[in-house]
């Protein structure tokens, strides 16, 4: 495959001293923990069982663990069959992320975005290593692979598996997960964080055997009707647009999902159709579930949201998508929202 001679092992992303480290730790059989963020999406499981999928053929004895429940689009992904999610399954997990003797921490920076399973992953005396591309991460981990300018935690786990000389065990599985967390957190290859790499580790992931349009159909073209019917309604009924701020927004309410049977996954994306009109520079999407308000920030060129979102909404994420929180009601946070945008008159009108 004459693609696999333009592959890069990236030094400044896995320094020998920190990959000799991790070479040592997997010089055995072990016992290891995948886990990722809370509701997870396609690159936190697609880098998990990508990561799964390259342990298991080196001989370790692994398991995932997901925080919550995620999106039944991504079922399909090999390794999927035997995920714990901790939500059902917390004392089994608790044993199990006590019992590591490694624990991989991806695609999230803080520990305390894994919510509910934040008391046991702190306590635990397993090596955790973390490989992530958001900002600022945590230091309680004891080997951190965090690189913001890398487009997903997926091309991290690609070139990860580099860096251990193991490219001859990437398969259609490993490539399967991989290219389907590169395709969901770059909105199929349209940022601005794809670079001419990352596209040549998307032609190497085809050549591994991952079929392009099929990944694409079984994540974008599997939508039920009752999620269309939801997309349907927070664009026609929901969506608000201020064109002084050149900001647009979107709210859905508790009861509003769940008259259409709201169920995860079906509100992601929403944000984007926001951000996607003419003149806007800033979207936000606030959903609220079981007494907390969710919101998704998306920005366009040099605005970030990152900032606004950890200044007032205890939250982070990248620099044009970020997330945060309110324990606020959902009108209340929206008003919150608007009162600061005045501020930000003159970055969102430039």
């Amino acid at each position: 495959m004459t693609t696999l001679q333009n592959i890069l092992t990236n030094e400044q992303r896995f320094p020998s001293t920190e990959i000799d480290k991790v070479i040592r730790l997997l010089s055995s059989p072990c016992e290891i923990v995948i886990t990722t963020h809370h509701r997870p999406d396609g690159d936190a499981m697609g880098s998990s069982l990508g990561l799964y999928n390259y342990l298991i053929k080196k001989g370790h004895k692994v398991q995932v663990i997901t925080p919550s429940e995620y999106p039944d689009f991504l079922f399909w992904l090999p390794g999927n069959n035997k995920v714990l999610n901790y939500e059902n399954s917390q004392i089994e997990s608790e044993k199990l992320i006590q019992q590591a003797d490694i624990i991989f921490c991806l695609d999230f920076n803080w520990i305390k975005r894994v919510e509910e399973m934040e008391s046991s992953l702190r306590n635990s005396t397993s090596k955790k290593i973390l490989i992530d591309h958001h900002l600022d991460p945590e230091k309680s981990f004891d080997i951190i692979f965090s690189y913001s300018e890398a487009c997903s935690t997926c091309e991290l786990i690609y070139d990860f598996i580099i860096a251990l000389n193991d490219l001859n065990f990437i398969d259609k599985s490993i490539a399967e997960c991989l290219y389907c967390g590169i395709m969901t957190d770059t909105n199929s290859f349209r940022f601005s964080s794809m670079k001419a790499q990352t596209h040549r580790i998307i032609a190497n992931l085809i050549d591994f055997g991952a079929e392009n349009y099929k990944i694409h159909e079984l994540v974008y073209d599997n939508s039920s009707e009752s999620k269309n019917r939801l997309l349907g309604y927070a664009l026609f009924k929901k969506l608000v647009v201020i064109n002084e701020f050149n900001t647009a927004y979107i709210f859905l309410t508790e009861k509003e999902l769940i008259e259409f049977g709201f169920k995860s996954g079906d509100t992601e994306g929403i944000v984007n159709y926001a951000l996607g009109m003419k003149g806007i520079r800033l979207a936000a999407f606030f959903s609220e579930r079981e007494g907390i308000v969710k919101i998704s920030f998306r920005s366009k060129n040099d605005f970030s949201v990152k900032e606004l979102s950890s200044k007032y909404f205890g939250g982070g994420g990248h620099k044009n998508a970020s997330g945060g929180y309110s324990t606020e009601s959902l009108d209340e946070t929206v008003k919150k929202f608007l009162k600061i945008l005045p501020s930000y008159k003159e970055q969102l009108k430039s």
